[in-house]
């Protein structure tokens, strides 16, 4: 298989996984509601290239919360109107001078319990996707994977 690379267009909130030139999958997205930017608590999404460093939350159920990157067990996402990071995450990691602040402002592709925002900017700078996508896209790529942000 072409080498994989995620490409995400925080314009019409989409995220677009491409092996080589063939698109193998494509979903809707929540950027942030803060706009674009690299700047350190800014709760802005960064632009520009990224690495997928790290994948957590394999094989738990889609309805896992995380708080520090590790699963809790007591909380009702439907309980609750804070945004969650759930079912899986897969954390970036910044490739250029500008981002390269994005693993320490733990910016991830995460799921949430806020679906009905997906499509529309509502995140604190992370990339939210449905549960049942981001698992699905999860399965697809490995540690390493490239990422972009487009501008």
């Amino acid at each position: 298989m072409d080498m994989l690379k995620i490409i995400i267009h925080p314009e019409v909130q989409s995220l677009r996984l491409y092996a080589g030139v063939q698109l193998l999958l494509e979903k809707q997205v929540s950027t942030s509601a803060h706009g674009l930017g690299c700047e350190l608590g800014s709760f802005k999404t960064p632009t520009g290239l990224f690495r997928i460093c790290e994948k957590i939350g394999d094989g738990n159920p889609a309805e896992t919360v995380y708080r520090g990157r590790k699963p809790v067990g007591d909380i009702d996402p439907s309980k609750t109107d804070a945004d969650l990071i759930m079912s899986r995450i897969l954390w970036l990691d910044g490739r250029e001078p500008h981002n390269a602040n994005t693993r320490s402002r733990f910016i991830y592709i995460h799921g949430t319990n806020q679906a009905e925002l997906v499509g529309s900017p509502a995140s604190h700078g992370c990339i939210r996707m449905r549960n049942a996508d981001v698992i699905e896209l999860f399965e697809i790529v490995d540690v390493g994977t490239e990422v972009e942000i487009v501008s």
